[in-house]
């Protein structure tokens, strides 16, 4: 067959190792035997994917293939999907677990592109595979359409229980503060806010960046002095990371406290990047941490059902709660890797290991939490909006004690199911890519508060 391919990256990622990988990529595709066309370079813009997608439309191709070779948002990959009638398919690739920084997160890039390609019902085939080993035979089950993603039929809505309708009731009148919208292409982070009333009684305040900004560069010497004080007896390293930078960064945590007292909010919803490094200076990251500890979530990337789940998680645990993406699965090791930048609560921390202060891996600014999760078992949760359906989506784990996998604050856990059947069910599940993560197993209570909040529930 004539196989297009176009080849999805972002330079604020391991340009050099992404391209080794491409590189690699192209010769597994080339040794298939099938004609390959279209770009062979990282395309990293819309204008340069879009030149690609004529080339392939020119070259009248039997099949498109994205190559995930790092993170990359969804608006591509959904333009991808409606250019071509053409079978359509996702090639994403896992990278080592060293303990350095996440080069190419493109397990994440597969994520988003599974939950928004399922909003528009778009057909696809996927593999996440390395391709330096043996991936000839899974390549070709892939070109010949046996590994389609799939669509997961929803269980029924559970029974209430007065453990389940006490969680309800504790968010029920809350408030959100949105801060800024989410960004383009990340239509896991999308909502309505009558959609989210009528399922919780929560309501969403939309505010500005510059709302969060102001208040922070405002904020009393004194009060982000008390905070670095925190963070030094929280933290080693401290005094390695830029000084400005990481007053900007405490002042952050001074404006939504501010806010906080001022709007009455139980949990924020933050775009986090890119404008609190481009324009603010400094990393959001640590006070999101703080503000964790201290049981107030804030999700990342604006995305408000990841700031409801995490207060439907708190209420149900009585804990801090972790918003964090699943950034890589090994079918092998039967673990995952959850992780987010540098932003899981302290209490979370692994006892034998010491916090550190560091900067973000892409960014470059402070301040981030890094340490290990601590061995346990965990509780994950989502109320998705995946494939337009509202549900729960309901896992339990194990937290392995193994080193840190990946700068900032991540984990290696194992499914009580096979990291195989897990790795499925999400891509086929269209699961956004921010899950809840809270330490116990709290799944009779969640199911309990599925049936009081109306929710299908999926357990994956």
């Amino acid at each position: 067959m004539k196989l297009g391919i176009l080849p999805l990256g972002r330079p604020t990622f391991d340009v050099p190792f992404a391209e080794e990988n491409l590189t690699a990529m192209l010769a597994a595709l080339d040794a298939s035997g099938h004609e390959v066309v279209g770009p062979r370079e990282l395309l990293f813009d819309e204008a340069a994917t879009r030149d690609g997608i004529a080339t392939l439309k020119a070259a009248d191709v039997d099949q498109v293939m994205i190559l995930q070779v790092t993170f990359t948002d969804a608006s591509m990959t959904v333009a991808i999907g409606a250019a071509f009638d053409q079978p359509l398919s996702i090639w994403s690739i896992p990278e080592p677990r060293l303990g350095d920084r996440l080069r190419l997160n493109s397990f994440c890039g597969l994520n988003l592109a599974s939950h928004a390609l399922g909003l528009n019902n778009r057909a696809f085939g996927w593999l996440y595979a390395d391709p330096a080993g043996d991936v000839a035979g899974d390549l070709a089950a892939l070109l010949a359409g046996e590994r389609m993603s799939g669509k997961l039929v929803l269980g029924a809505v559970p029974e209430a229980t007065l453990d389940g309708e006490r969680i309800a009731r504790a968010v029920n009148g809350q408030r959100i503060a949105r801060i800024g919208e989410h960004p383009v292409g990340f239509d896991t982070c999308a909502y309505d806010k009558a959609a989210l009333r009528g399922l919780s009684g929560v309501e969403v305040d939309e505010l500005q960046l510059d709302d969060l900004f102001d208040l922070a560069r405002a904020a009393p010497a004194e009060a982000a002095a008390d905070l670095r004080k925190q963070a030094d007896a929280e933290l080693t390293g401290l005094d390695a990371v830029d000084p400005e930078e990481l007053d900007r960064s405490l002042r952050l945590k001074v404006g939504l406290d501010t806010l906080k007292e001022q709007g009455g909010y139980s949990a924020f919803a933050i775009r986090c990047w890119p404008e609190t490094f481009t324009e603010y200076g400094g990393a959001v990251c640590g006070p999101a941490s703080m503000m964790g500890e201290a049981r107030v979530p804030c999700a990342c990337e604006a995305d408000i059902y990841g700031a409801l789940t995490q207060m439907v998680l708190a209420a149900a645990a009585d804990a801090p709660v972790f918003l964090t993406d699943l950034v890589d699965m090994d079918v092998e090791d039967n673990t995952g890797v959850v992780w987010h930048c540098g932003q899981a609560p302290l209490s979370m921390i692994d006892p034998e290991v010491q916090a550190e202060a560091t900067i973000h891996t892409n960014r470059r600014q402070p301040l981030l939490y890094q340490f290990p999760l601590k061995a346990g078992g965990v509780t994950l949760m989502r109320i998705s909006q995946a494939h337009g359906r509202p549900h729960m989506v309901l896992s339990y784990a194990e937290m392995l004690k193994r080193p840190m996998s990946f700068t900032g604050t991540s984990g290696v856990l194992r499914f009580e199911r096979g990291a195989d059947e897990v790795l499925d069910d999400i891509i086929a599940s269209g699961l956004e890519h921010h899950m809840a993560l809270v330490y116990g197993d709290h799944r009779v209570a969640l199911q309990g508060a599925a049936g009081a909040m109306g929710l299908p529930l999926l357990e994956i």
